[in-house]
């Protein structure tokens, strides 16, 4: 009866830290697929379809509250609140892609071959990787909902990066600010 409540035990921690460290093993392959430029391996890490759904509702709301209530009542800015969710949604809908995140990592790559951040002397040689995750802090928000936040620089909030248990792997599921605009 020991042996098998010893079992038991050594298999619920062994459960309990293989679940508390797939957000950050999941952290660690989507920094090195952005730094490789790997897009491929980009898909197993983020849920495109859901990333999406949440920006095109994001960029709704922003244009709203833009908007203010005022126009946001009228017909004219119903017309244009359309005009704008459909543009707006086209955007999210090209860029938060495998290709669109790709060639996002390729104009990184020509803008720092532009500002001349090689990796050693060579003229020709690779350019310094993108590493948006280098200083990024995590914690669990809920038990299956991680959060990591993004340094965007002096004066911006955070980039909150969400992840999500799907099946038996955690994937981004949603991009925030940190702070309601």
């Amino acid at each position: 009866m020991k042996k098998f409540v010893a079992f038991v035990l050594v298999l619920l921690l062994a459960l309990a830290g293989w679940w508390f460290s797939g957000p950050y093993l999941t952290v660690h392959g989507l920094a090195q697929a952005i730094e490789q430029r790997d897009t491929t391996r980009l898909e197993r890490y983020v849920d495109f379809p859901r990333v999406r759904l949440s920006l095109r509702a994001q960029v709704s709301d922003y244009m709203v509250r833009q908007a203010g209530p005022d126009v946001a009542g009228s017909p004219f800015g119903a017309l244009l609140y359309g005009l704008g969710d459909q543009l707006g949604g086209a955007a999210v809908d090209t860029m938060i892609t495998p290709m669109g995140i790709g060639a996002l990592l390729q104009g990184h790559a020509l803008y720092k071959r532009g500002r001349n951040e090689l990796q050693g002397n060579d003229s020709w040689g690779p350019t310094q990787p993108a590493q948006p995750l280098k200083q990024a802090k995590g914690r669990f928000e809920r038990l299956d909902r991680f959060v990591v936040d993004l340094d965007r620089g002096p004066g911006q909030p955070p980039l909150q990066v969400v992840l999500e248990p799907q099946g038996l792997r955690w994937q981004v599921v949603d991009l925030r600010n940190a702070v309601p605009q």
